[in-house]
């Protein structure tokens, strides 16, 4: 009795539509698990149409338990380096087609409701919110929002108002990016 193996899976990707709009993040990328070496070639093999040949690929080492230094695809290796300053919800892909591309990368247990707009979010064309900032507002407003699409309550208004929620940045008036008040001389 031989053994046949399972066809790898596809990656899960949200990718930005082909425009002129730059942003900064070209997609989002939800991997199954934190092993980069075997998530790895689907993620390769399913940009390489569109983005050709990746070559090299940087994440933060905070979020892989290990890190190979080449990682084997269809047809080639892929260089993988790391560094600490580098945001850990992003991997930086280096491609002879367009050069750099920036994805997102939705931890393998998120919800699927918010890896679905955590996903959306990071495809929009011109986007101008970070990895970092993407997740953070999901871990702000994620829970909540499902709660709202419930019809449920906050306890704040339930409990008497003893303590308000704290209120959400502003939004820019030209671009709609979240304004945050910065700590210090607000003259620089």
């Amino acid at each position: 009795m031989t053994a046949t193996l399972a066809p790898p899976l596809s990656a899960r990707l949200a990718l930005t539509p082909e425009t002129t709009r730059a942003g900064l993040l070209d997609g989002a990328w939800w991997p199954r698990s934190r092993d980069l070496a075997a998530e790895l070639p689907s993620l390769v093999d399913a940009l390489a149409e569109r983005w050709g040949r990746v070559t090299r690929a940087t994440v933060n080492p905070g979020s892989w338990p290990v890190v190979p230094h080449k990682v084997a695809v269809p047809g080639h290796t892929v260089h993988v380096g790391w560094f600490t300053e580098q945001d850990p919800d992003k991997v930086i892909l280096l491609c002879y087609a367009v050069g750099r591309c920036d994805l997102l990368v939705v931890p393998p247990g998120t919800e699927p409701g918010a890896a679905a707009r955590l996903m959306a979010a990071a495809a929009l064309p011109g986007g101008v919110r970070t990895a970092g900032v993407l997740m953070s507002d999901e871990a702000a407003t994620g829970p909540r929002a499902a709660r709202d699409a419930r019809g449920g309550e906050d306890t704040w208004e339930t409990d008497g108002g003893s303590t308000p929620p704290p209120s959400p940045p502003s939004p820019h008036p030209v671009v709609g990016a979240r304004m945050i008040p910065l700590r210090g001389n607000p003259r620089r």
